[in-house]
């Protein structure tokens, strides 16, 4: 049973590393006149599509497969429980592992209704993103925003509950402001930031 948990503990590290080392590799967005680099929408597409591949292999390859064998379950305290990261946690460890990279590239889950604030949207570009993704959600969200005297482009996907681990987790957590998601509804928004020279 050990040398189970370690060999999916190893396949979600190698997860995070690959998608890491995907985006980690993508030239910087370039725009305006003279660009000749990738367009960031085309740059934040690469970059959600591999966000997408990696959590839905995570979700449905490892932990549904491992709590329907009774194997191995995710838990929010996954550290302290022997258990795995909830796909969620996943997403926003792996982005925080993109981030100490020093690419500039980021990326993290935002929701209006978040567990923790550290979640909530930080500006009002990801607020008014997350309510038109409610309402359309195949395309996302795009804008130029600003940090200081840098320029980011960035782009807010829609986030599904596509499992039932993210319904049940945001229903059933006492913390959770809004408590009856459906499968497949926007629970929130991945955002993806990228600098602009």
């Amino acid at each position: 049973m050990d040398s189970i948990r370690v060999t999916f503990r190893a396949a979600a590290i190698t997860l995070i590393v690959a998608g890491t080392w995907g985006v980690a590799s993508l030239p910087l967005a370039k725009t305006g006149p003279g660009a000749d680099g990738i367009p960031p929408e085309k740059v934040a597409d690469y970059v959600h599509a591999v966000l997408e591949a990696d959590r839905t292999i995570y979700t449905t390859h490892i932990v549904n497969r491992m709590q329907e064998k009774g194997i191995v379950s995710a838990a929010e305290h996954w550290e302290q429980e022997n258990a795995l990261p909830l796909p969620a946690q996943f997403l926003q460890h792996s982005g925080r592992l993109a981030a100490e990279n020093g690419n500039g590239i980021r990326y993290r889950l935002i929701g209006q209704w978040p567990i923790y604030q550290r979640n909530a949207p930080a500006t009002d570009f990801e607020r008014k993103a997350l309510d038109t993704l409610r309402r359309q959600p195949e395309r996302p969200v795009t804008g130029i925003v600003a940090s200081g005297k840098k320029q980011y482009f960035q782009a807010i996907y829609s986030d599904r509950a596509v499992s039932a681990v993210c319904v049940t987790c945001h229903n059933s957590h006492p913390l959770s402001p809004k408590q009856d998601f459906k499968l497949n509804e926007v629970i929130g928004g991945i955002a993806i930031t990228i600098p602009l020279e």
